[in-house]
């Protein structure tokens, strides 16, 4: 009886499949991309850094002459001047001042700019392009022009050394960007959702607190924090309209650690340290909404 025979075509081995050369997707970096990319981010977070970390390591200095030789500040590193800022200066009451300020012009100014930004941006009234562009044309003066005439209105009210005054002169310098950023925001959301607020009865305030402002949170995160910033960092018109020293804000209050003759370094360094955590802590507050907020409003409209 024979054997089958094997055919030799069928023992031998399937060809190996070509390699396939992975597609790269779009907006995927490669290696070198991301290190290039990750190591960019890094030296400019070090540089962003190190002014903050040079002007803690100055407050730990005893003396305020320190500044003028930061190599020997290693060998005597003390709080004491924190202790004194708060001990012995109208530190709190400064900090009181400056969150009475900041908050007051954060929710005023947030308010009206939001109103102001979904107006312009759903209704269509006479002029309401123009609007804009006078709210911009109002930033193109100096505050030197505007000190004298505003200082005139406020003592006819009699503003003059109230908080009144600064919330209200720091919602003319805020109102107008965070107008504009909200307007760009609200482009951004759907006619649609304030159709579907008026089917459902809803009025146009009701509409606009209702469904258009929790849309739009991330905007106003970002106008929110323009606002306090504003508030906090302001100098002119504080030093002008505040005269009673326990409603000194901060920048009024750091004026005090300078003399006719020299300035308290130590003092003044350890006073911006501790300025930077209220402003930190608001800033912590808001980040989760403040990158989607910054990039989401650069629509054209």
């Amino acid at each position: 009886m024979s054997t089958p025979t094997l055919d030799k075509t069928d023992t031998a081995p399937a060809p190996a499949p070509a390699p396939r050369l992975r597609v790269r997707r779009r907006g995927e970096r490669g290696p070198a991309g991301a290190a290039l990319l990750h190591g960019g981010l890094v030296v400019a977070s070090l540089i962003a850094l190190a002014p903050v970390a040079w002007l803690f390591y100055l407050s730990l200095g005893p003396d305020k002459e320190d500044y003028l030789h930061p190599g020997g500040i290693a060998s005597k590193l003390t709080f004491s001047n924190y202790s004194f800022v708060l001990e012995h200066t109208g530190f709190l009451d400064w900090f009181k001042s400056t969150m009475i300020v900041a908050l007051g012009t954060t929710l005023i100014g947030v308010l009206v700019a939001a109103t102001t930004g979904y107006a312009v941006s759903r209704m269509r009234f006479p002029g309401y392009k123009q609007l804009m562009w006078v709210l911009l044309l109002t930033q193109a003066f100096p505050i030197a022009v505007l000190i004298v005439p505003m200082y005139e209105i406020f003592s006819e009210l009699g503003l003059i050394d109230t908080y009144w005054a600064l919330i209200l002169v720091n919602c003319t310098t805020a109102v107008p960007y965070s107008a504009w950023l909200l307007k760009g925001y609200f482009d951004t959301i759907p006619f649609e959702i304030d159709e579907a607020g008026r089917v459902d009865g809803l009025s146009p305030f009701g509409t606009f607190f209702r469904l258009i402002l929790p849309l739009a949170r991330p905007g106003l995160a970002v106008a929110a924090f323009y606002n306090f910033i504003t508030a906090v960092g302001e100098v002119a018109f504080a030093t002008t309209f505040l005269l009673d020293d326990s409603k000194y804000t901060f920048a009024v209050g750091l004026q005090t650690f300078v003399s006719e003759h020299d300035a308290q370094w130590n003092y003044m360094a350890a006073t911006a340290v501790l300025i930077a955590i209220p402003v930190t802590v608001f800033f912590y507050l808001v980040q989760k909404n403040l990158v989607t907020g910054l990039t989401a409003g650069g629509t054209k409209g």
